[in-house]
């Protein structure tokens, strides 16, 4: 990752490290959680406020399924804003990139020229974002990449993070793990060729608690629905 330097002239010359300014592509699930603390401990990156899709309509989370009202929780608990693009079911990409442009044009997000993404090692959605980044002026930069993802996994557990299985893919993970806290023994009873950080889909988790938060997020779970083809546990704030 990239450092910005600022010359300083005159008595006592020298080079003074400045932390570049990023905006963290906020899904509110285990990963992105994970990507602000590396950011946040990294002092190349100073970390400005977060992105987030949601779905007009059903005032959520895109993807994920989480209530507006609990991003805007999880937000507190960072002390961090969110700028957020709103885009209509169904979305198409067209669609999508044209409000994900819109958003990026606001004044809030002026002067901020790296956006940051959670993602682990899936090369077309890298390609595409750096693509879709690059058409806006801005850079695409991935604090995991490359990471092994059962390490990462653990790693997440292990540095205190606490999530819980927001959203499946009931082809590939059976129902009655939505709902479940994002843990080592979910992690031993994944099937064989799902991946532990759900990075191909299988499944979406909203990060509740960990060393970004300043408090804990309360939610409750909520009634488990299925909904155009993926199994999604409503959680409620508590």
């Amino acid at each position: 990752m990239r450092a910005c330097y600022r010359r300083i002239t005159g008595p006592g010359e020298g080079v003074v490290r400045v932390s570049e300014p990023v905006m963290l592509s906020w899904s509110g699930g285990k990963d992105s959680a994970l990507a602000l603390w590396v950011l946040a401990r990294d002092p190349a990156w100073r970390v400005v406020r977060l992105l987030t899709t949601v779905t007009t309509g059903y005032d959520r989370v895109s993807i994920h399924g989480v209530r507006r009202s609990l991003l805007a929780r999880q937000a507190a608990a960072l002390g961090l804003p969110v700028t957020e693009v709103e885009i209509p079911p169904g979305c198409s990409n067209e669609v999508y990139e044209a409000r994900v442009a819109e958003a990026l044009a606001r004044p809030e997000c002026a002067g901020v020229r790296c956006v940051a993404f959670g993602d682990l090692f899936l090369e077309d959605v890298r390609a595409y974002r750096e693509r879709q980044m690059a058409a806006l002026g801005r850079r695409a930069v991935f604090p995991l990449w490359g990471r092994d993802t059962g390490e990462t996994a653990r790693a997440v557990i292990d540095a205190g993070f606490r999530a819980v299985v927001v959203a499946l893919d009931p082809a590939r993970l059976d129902r009655s793990l939505a709902g479940r806290d994002y843990d080592r023994r979910l992690l031993a009873g994944l099937p064989a060729g799902v991946d532990p950080c759900g990075e191909r889909g299988e499944f979406h988790t909203f990060a509740w608690d960990g060393p970004v938060f300043s408090r804990p997020v309360a939610v409750r779970r909520g009634r488990v629905v299925e909904r155009q083809g993926m199994v999604y546990c409503d959680l409620e704030p508590a």
